[in-house]
């Protein structure tokens, strides 16, 4: 029987860790017809990260999003998602983010800032990230968690289609909430 062994020191965990995706989510939420918030994920993404325990402004991350993978649990809502008036994603096919700053702001809490880039357009946004612990898993791998969302506006990346609702105001929302929970596995 093998079990688990509890990590919880950031100072312990530098090294070079490759994202989970079977063990991680990244998400979104948007408003939609004004009343109802729709939630979707993305299913195919890759990322990597490279942690310094003793210095986390070292630390670096980057991660790379397949658009067409986007999922809201209604396939027409999400073919519309991935034409021109969304993302594009036959013109741009990935969503990436790279990070150029890390700040540890609590004992397990941290600022990501880096380049967002959706449909071509890169902008800079800052994530407040929370270490969610670490662990050994069953095979003998550390794994790290870490969760973390961040509000951007859709029309600063050029995705701006919408409609207008007859009682007033629009079908989407402009502001869109990022959310990441993602497990990573610590490389050999």
């Amino acid at each position: 029987m093998t079990t688990s062994t509890t990590i919880p020191d950031v100072a312990q965990l530098s090294g070079s860790y490759t994202i989970d995706p079977a063990h991680s989510r990244i998400g979104f939420v948007a408003r939609h017809a004004m009343v109802t918030k729709v939630r979707g994920s993305f299913d195919e993404f890759e990322g990597i990260a490279v942690l310094d325990g003793d210095n986390p402004a070292n630390s670096t991350v980057k991660v790379t999003i397949k658009a067409a993978s986007i999922d809201t649990r209604n396939a027409q809502r999400d073919a519309h998602l991935r034409s021109n008036d969304f993302l594009a994603m036959d013109s741009y096919p990935e969503i990436t983010f790279v990070s150029t700053a890390v700040r540890q702001i609590g004992d397990t809490s941290f600022e990501v800032t880096g380049d967002l880039t959706i449909k071509g357009v890169t902008n800079v946004v800052t994530i407040p990230v929370a270490y969610e612990g670490a662990a050994m898993d069953p095979f003998g791998n550390l794994r790290v968690g870490f969760e973390g969302s961040v509000a951007i506006n859709r029309k600063d990346y050029g995705v701006t289609w919408n409609a207008a609702l007859e009682g007033g105001g629009v079908l989407v929302s402009d502001k869109i909430v990022l959310e990441f929970d993602v497990s990573a596995v610590k490389n050999a």
